[in-house]
């Protein structure tokens, strides 16, 4: 009986190794608040917007900061246009969609490639998330991988844990009266790598519906 309790107990804790048992940072909290599930349906709903702002990028290759000029989203179609004194990138261009991007160079030169974030990162030697910073960047855990919601002690999503990146959400703002808050500052942690995102300006794109 001792060596089956014991068999019992041995199989139990390695059941249970997989279990993320890492306190929760001070001051936030998994439980969801009462509006969450009606934010999320009308974040869903905000599919065609533009925004401006500033973009830095930490990491051990290269750093460096862009100007984003402009970021026009359509459904899961974006257009994101930065310049830089930085890395040589002058004024780049990005047009993609998931699983495909075309970059477009100072120079005019042009590259397409499946593997967005790799040919982001042969060009510029910036490592950027772009398979979920669409949904990240409206407060949205992505629709790629498991993740981790954490809160403020006002309701407010404070992080995203995803695939590996913890997203913190410094700031909100009320950009657009018809929809919740959106981030005004976010910083997107991963390893050694931290991309940095500050939104001076965000508006509906023409033909949205409120």
């Amino acid at each position: 009986m001792f060596r089956i309790g014991l068999l019992a107990l041995l199989l139990s804790i390695a059941g249970c190794a997989s279990i993320d048992l890492e306190p929760l940072p001070e001051g936030l909290s998994d439980q969801q608040p009462e509006n969450w599930p009606e934010r999320i349906a009308r974040l869903n709903d905000l599919t065609r917007w533009k925004l401006a702002g500033k973009l830095a990028v930490r990491q051990p290759s290269d750093s460096g900061t862009a100007i984003i000029n402009h970021w026009k989203q359509s459904g899961n179609a974006y257009d994101i246009g930065l310049s830089s004194s930085f890395l040589g990138m002058g004024s780049t261009r990005l047009e993609g969609t998931p699983g495909f991007i075309t970059l477009t160079l100072p120079s005019g030169d042009r590259y397409q490639s499946g593997d967005p974030e790799a040919l982001v990162e042969a060009a510029t030697g910036w490592q950027l998330p772009l398979g979920n910073l669409t949904r990240w960047i409206k407060g949205l855990p992505g629709t790629n991988g498991d993740y981790r919601l954490l809160f403020n002690d006002q309701g407010q999503l404070a992080l995203i844990r995803q695939q590996g990146w913890e997203i913190r959400y410094d700031s909100w703002n009320r950009f657009l009266e018809e929809y919740p808050p959106l981030p005004a500052r976010l910083t997107a942690v991963k390893g050694e790598k931290r991309v940095r995102l500050v939104v001076s300006d965000w508006q509906l794109a023409e033909g949205s519906q409120p």
